[in-house]
């Protein structure tokens, strides 16, 4: 049997285990404002990764629409964040 670290039995047990789109919805969150900016981030209410898609949930209807037209953008900004490609789709709310 090979000896793993303790980081590489971690990723491999999240990328087995149901747990994994939680914590990684987690890490957006923390690094939203950084990849989005202070303003998108603050009237952002709600992020939550299912699958490869990210579903982002604002209230304000500018922030929706101009959202929409950054969708490509986001899922590259997320995805260098994360350092892998984890998102492929991103839905507005």
């Amino acid at each position: 049997m090979a000896e793993l670290s303790l980081q590489e039995a971690m990723q491999l047990f999240l990328k087995k285990s149901k747990l994994k789109s939680g914590i990684q919805a987690v890490q957006i969150e923390e690094i939203w404002e950084q990849i989005m900016g202070k303003t998108i981030a603050k009237y952002t209410d709600k992020l939550q990764v299912t699958g490869s898609t990210l579903f982002v949930t604002s209230m304000v209807a500018p922030l929706k629409n101009e959202l929409l037209y950054q969708k490509d953008k986001i899922i590259e900004r997320v995805n260098e964040a994360l350092g892998e490609k984890l998102i492929k789709d991103v839905v507005i709310k």
